[in-house]
């Protein structure tokens, strides 16, 4: 059902770029609800509210993946280091995506289940359920790890959601 994306973000020219904003997460699970509480105040800054469902759970998932499976065992980062896990949200005029960094090399496995009352296990199948797609690529140059991302296809201004 599903694989492991290994591919870059889609094609978005990066100087179309409407609003773009990063906030570094520590290395615990309180940090799944700064994310979502990030989420929150940066969709209603961009007047999108009303995707916050949607994206939240996908920023959750993505997030709690990256603390579960993308940091060392040991979960620390060196002193003077930055948070080892990074969200990022950026709008283009009809795209939003939804980044974050862990410092693994490691891909993110879809695992199959059958069992939709298991309380773990499902992320990336929700992941995959709730936003139009998504991918990872590994970093290259002095940023280590991976990047995790989910794509929202948003409506034109002027159309309604359902396209009417």
């Amino acid at each position: 059902m599903l694989e492991p994306l290994r591919q870059g973000l889609p094609p978005l020219d990066p100087a179309a770029v409407s609003d773009a904003a990063s906030c570094a997460l520590p290395a615990r699970y309180e940090a799944v609800r700064e994310a979502r509480q990030f989420t929150r105040r940066t969709l209603d800054q961009w007047d999108m509210g009303d995707r916050f469902d949607d994206v939240c759970l996908v920023v959750s998932e993505l997030v709690t993946n990256a603390l579960r499976h993308g940091l060392p065992a040991s979960g620390r980062c060196a002193a003077g280091q930055e948070p080892p896990v990074r969200l990022h949200l950026m709008r283009w005029t009809e795209r939003l995506v939804c980044a974050v960094r862990d410092p693994s090399h490691d891909s993110p496995v879809a695992r199959e289940t059958d069992d939709f009352s298991a309380e773990s296990g499902r992320g990336l199948f929700l992941v995959d359920s709730f936003s139009d797609s998504w991918g990872w690529h590994p970093l290259a140059g002095a940023l280590s790890g991976k990047v995790v991302w989910a794509l929202f296809r948003l409506p034109r201004a002027g159309s309604s959601p359902n396209g009417e």
